[in-house]
């Protein structure tokens, strides 16, 4: 319990270090009335359009997640989609990502689901995430302009792909034996139950692994996946036109990708400074002035922080917050 404690100070200066970092990078040489001037000639009728479709990006996202558990074990797809939208609340209000132990925590108490399984399924979305976005990145390749940092996405890409496939074979090859092999030693522990636990909780993971380990639950939820991210790859897009900034559709999925790529770094709460100088980066490709492009990157930040404050809000309910701290 110290060494958690002692590390918590250590995240969140490294999460203000990244964020003060990323938001010298956004605003670096623009002046402040050109921003502001991009952002009064906007047209912010176009979150109307932009706002369902990202919607459905989330709808998909939470069907995602339901397909990626044994079909004999899925939880309701209501208290799924129940605990992703806490889960984006608190993520959004909370640094280092809380929100996805919030989720955990939220569909257990909603529909029972043993935590370590959820977790599993949670590790697998992070895997499919990734990959997924690389698809995405370089299925957009033919119709980006050149990219400086495609190399090392690639790089990063083989990394990814190959620990992957790694964990694959170690799954499919040993399952539950290797987890019970392992653990056979706290069998000694004398005190009672602890070693139970610890092995049930362990299998109930690797349970929530089965999006790696059955093909068709697998194939689904990468096609899941990467519908989600094409999905919000629109609704971007779709928010260009309020700046008239006249780009390619290609141009939302690259904003997608070098967002979402770059949530890996920790931050502060709703990655503020992250996702804008990530938002930055991806429309310079597109010779976007920077003025332009961190007044968009500001509404399309908004566009996924507000409806989640509001949605979470209204699912906790009054007083829910002060009870839960």
């Amino acid at each position: 319990m110290t060494e958690r404690r002692g590390l918590r100070p250590l995240l969140a200066a490294a999460g203000l270090a990244v964020t003060v970092a990323c938001m010298y990078v956004a605003v670096r040489g623009v002046a402040l009335d050109d921003a502001l001037d991009a952002l009064a000639d906007s047209d912010l009728l176009w979150l109307v359009p932009a706002l369902p479709v990202f919607a459905l990006a989330i709808a998909l996202r939470a069907l995602r997640w339901w397909s990626l558990f044994a079909s004999a074990e899925r939880p309701p797809l209501r208290w799924i989609t129940y605990a992703l939208l806490i889960g984006y609340f608190f993520n959004n209000i909370l640094p280092a990502r809380a929100g996805e132990a919030a989720r955990v925590i939220a569909l257990h108490k909603r529909a029972a689901t043993p935590k370590a399984e959820a977790v599993g399924t949670v590790v697998v979305e992070r895997l499919f995430d990734v990959v997924a976005l690389l698809i995405v990145l370089f299925a957009s390749y033919p119709w980006l302009p050149e990219l400086s940092w495609l190399r090392a996405a690639a790089v990063f890409g083989a990394v990814v792909v190959t620990v992957l496939l790694a964990l694959v074979v170690l799954i499919v090859r040993y399952d539950e034996r290797a987890l019970r092999w392992l653990l056979s030693p706290l069998r000694r522990v004398k005190r009672a139950g602890v070693a139970e636990r610890l092995e049930a909780a362990a299998v109930n993971a690797t349970r929530g692994l089965v999006g790696l380990r059955n093909p068709r639950i697998a194939l689904r939820g990468m096609a899941l996946t990467i519908a989600s991210w094409t999905t919000l790859g629109v609704s971007y897009w779709i928010l260009t036109m309020a700046f008239a900034l006249d780009m390619p559709l290609v141009a939302g999925m690259l904003v997608t990708v070098a967002i979402n790529l770059s949530l890996v770094l920790p931050s502060s709460p709703a990655a503020l400074g992250v996702f804008e100088a990530a938002t930055v980066i991806a429309l310079r490709a597109f010779d976007v002035p920077q003025a332009e492009a961190l007044s968009y990157a500001l509404v399309l930040h908004l566009l996924n922080l507000v409806p989640f404050l509001l949605i979470g809000a209204a699912l906790l309910g009054p007083g829910a917050l002060r009870r839960r701290r």
